[in-house]
């Protein structure tokens, strides 16, 4: 096992700068990004805290900071030291600041807790000392008390007086679902509560709070009712839902404890709940099941609905004929990789509109959506991704974080009447202004069966029309998932090593209305391939790519597919395969998520062994003729390796087929997009000197037999 050393000379070319005095983007480019994540706008709408984002010195993972700027415009300043400072969340009069910080205790993970700061200066000091930690504060509508989510239990308080926190670690499995991508493996008897605490007068030590809720189930999204006598949350109060579709619903219970009441429930999960201005709806966010009886779909919209707050109540569907994807976003792989927090829809002052983002064709914009009649008009228009949002109580002005292909992404303020957008940060633009970076193309073009694909083409930089250039086919994963008009540093990257990447959004794709994203309901992968092929064919076709310098990578649901292109075409003279599947039976008794019988099989692999195998990659790998790199995260719960790259390595060894492995330690689900940043860059490299060696027939001896 060994790092790259290939590339320290042809490191040098993407080096090279253009007439304008601007080089090409690098891998290593990554260490000097920087990120904006959870802007929250201030009451009064005088300014916006946000969570910024680093690489640490070490380049060993990111420090997170909160950050102040007027909202008319002008220069940010820091307010917290950080460097693990999360979840600003603004006092309702505009005085304190509630925010969360994970301190480090030598030995221990990080244990969060909820810090308060004056917005007249001063030092924060520690609100809350949970044993187990406090997240997600939320306040009370008088300012008085914070609502928090944390799994501690009351005895943990008595074993911290003792000094007996550690508990052992020999784990009892009860539950079919057990762990957890990322975040590890789950302690049944610990769900998540919510929790209550004061706000002293003077805080001068950490207060005692007060469990709020209890019980076996978990509950989420806490909000207090107008006169804080309430607080409504979600939950889903089934002991074991595993092989049933999700599902949660709107519950209440008075702000003094006591018997908690269901609202309202849809056939289907429900979140993001915002509150109506005179505290007598709630709008929320859900997708509908489709039923008892009927195939359950592998990919349902969500919508927009609203429900009155009486037990019981029927909530109306606000977007049931708007066919694209409320609350839906566009995937990249440079999101806030630390710091971020899920956006809620917002009301107008007048409770006549709601505005919630919604993703339409690769483009992710605020609408403003009727609360009576559930007319979509758009609040923001352009080709972005909006991926990040908070407004005024009163709705009229809203912080929003946006993303374009040649932006990592920025703060802007968006006024509710007019929908203009002002532009407050500029973040990356001392590294930007250095560097050679180009907007992709976006293209249709008709699949096998005349569907239509979209498709972006990111060329290189100094792209010449006549010449032909290597192409990477960069399939997404999901596989009910979108790419657009977001930034990819890999799609950049690629580009300037001097290939043309191709990444579509075959059949399967979210953005494109509720059929589009179904249709490969059990046959998947199969036509979303066709798909794809037919994309290659297309840039063939416009003279952009030698047919013979063909490379295809993908991760997740595009690794599945990337193992399966290569079992059934020999076109591509590489292929890289990310933290995929090879064999959906193994995959089926390992992965962290168990819904997937009966939404994407019809039932168990032993109840479908036909299926399971014939849509299996591996059952095809005596195929394979293209050389294979299988990339794999080593704490990967969601594809976990043994149902994945291990199966392809060993297969294809065995019939001494060109394989290699690279396996990144401590790594999940999550490498590309939030792994630790030398493991990212790593992963690039290793991704681009797989192509550059059997695409471009490079000299390179990085994968040769040890």
């Amino acid at each position: 096992m060994h790092r790259l050393g290939y590339l320290a000379i042809p490191a040098l070319v993407s080096l090279l700068t253009a007439a304008d005095g601007k080089r090409l983007i690098t891998q290593t480019d990554l260490y000097a990004f920087q990120w904006i994540a959870d802007a929250r706008i201030s009451p009064n709408g005088a300014s916006i805290i946000y969570t910024h984002v680093t690489v640490t010195s070490k380049h060993d993972g990111y420090d997170t900071s909160l950050w102040i700027i007027p909202s008319a415009g002008g220069t940010a300043r820091q307010l917290t030291s950080g460097p693990r400072d999360t979840s600003p969340r603004w006092s309702p009069d505009g005085k304190l600041l509630a925010f969360v910080r994970a301190p480090e205790t030598p030995g221990k993970p990080p244990s969060p807790q909820i810090y308060l700061l004056s917005m007249e200066g001063g030092e924060a000091r520690a609100l809350t000392e949970m044993p187990k930690g406090a997240n997600a504060p939320v306040w009370s509508p008088d300012g008085r008390f914070i609502a928090f989510s944390s799994n501690t239990k009351a005895k943990d308080f008595e074993k911290k007086k003792e000094g007996k926190e550690e508990e052992s670690d020999v784990r009892v499995i009860t539950k079919a679902a057990y762990r957890m991508n990322g975040a590890g493996y789950g302690e049944p008897a610990r769900p998540s509560h919510i929790w209550t605490v004061e706000i002293p007068k003077i805080l001068d030590s950490a207060q005692k709070a007060a469990q709020f809720t209890t019980g076996e189930f978990s509950e989420s999204d806490p909000v207090w009712s107008r006169d804080g006598a309430k607080i409504y949350f979600t939950s889903n109060r089934v002991a074991e839902p595993y092989y049933q579709p999700q599902d949660s619903d709107l519950y209440a219970v008075a702000s003094t404890g006591g018997t908690i009441t269901k609202i309202a429930s849809i056939d289907g999960p429900i979140g993001s709940l915002a509150l109506s201005p005179d505290g007598s709806h709630m709008a929320f966010t859900g997708a509908i099941n489709r039923g008892q009886g009927v195939p359950q779909r592998s990919y349902s919209q969500p919508d927009l609905f609203i429900t009155a707050l009486e037990p019981d109540s029927v909530p109306k569907n606000l977007t049931a004929q708007y066919d694209f994807d409320i609350a839906g976003g566009i995937g990249g792989d440079q999101s806030p990789p630390k710091g971020a927090s899920p956006s809620k829809p917002y009301w107008s002052h007048d409770g006549r509109f709601i505005f919630v983002v919604a993703a339409e064709e690769g483009s992710a914009n605020l609408k403003r959506i009727d609360a009576e009649t559930g007319k979509v008009e758009p609040l923001t228009k352009g080709n972005h991704d909006v991926f990040s949002y908070s407004a005024t109580p009163d709705g009229s002005k809203a912080a929003v974080l946006i993303s374009t292909p040649t932006n990592i992404g920025d703060l802007f303020t968006v006024d509710a009447k007019t929908g203009q957008t002002k532009q407050l940060t500029r973040i990356n633009d001392e590294l930007f202004s250095k560097l050679n970076v180009t907007e992709p193309e976006a293209i249709w073009y008709n699949s096998f069966d005349g569907k239509r694909i979209q498709t972006w083409v990111q060329r290189p930089p100094n792209f010449q029309e006549g010449k032909k250039y290597p192409m990477i086919l960069n399939i997404h994963g999901g596989p009910h998932a979108a790419y657009g008009y977001t930034f990819d540093h890999e799609m950049q990257w690629m580009a300037a090593k001097g290939y043309v990447v191709l990444y579509p959004n075959p059949r399967g794709s979210t953005s494109y209305g509720q059929e589009f994203g179904n249709i490969i309901q059990y046959r998947y992968p199969g036509d979303d391939f066709k798909d794809l092929m037919a994309g290659v064919d297309e840039l063939i076709k416009r003279g952009w790519v030698d047919s013979e310098k063909l490379g295809v990578t993908g991760g997740s649901g595009g690794g599945v597919l990337t193992n399966w292109a290569i079992g059934h075409t020999d076109r591509f003279k590489a292929a890289v395969s990310q933290r995929s599947i090879a064999d959906w039976r193994d995959w089926w008794y390992t992965a962290d998520i168990v819904q997937i019988s009966p939404s994407w099989f019809r039932g168990s692999p032993w109840e479908q062994e036909a299926d399971f195998k014939e849509r299996s990659p591996i059952s095809y790998v005596d195929k394979i003729k293209t050389p294979l790199m299988l990339v794999e995260g080593e704490a990967d719960f969601r594809t976990p390796p043994s149902a994945g790259g291990e199966q392809m390595f060993r297969a294809l060894k065995y019939l001494k087929k060109p394989v290699v492995m690279v396996r990144f330690p401590g790594e999940s689900h999550e490498l590309s997009r939030s792994g630790k940043p030398t493991h990212r860059v790593e992963r690039l490299e290793h991704i681009v000197a797989w192509m550059d060696q059997w695409v471009l027939g490079q000299d390179i001896h990085t994968y040769d037999l040890q």
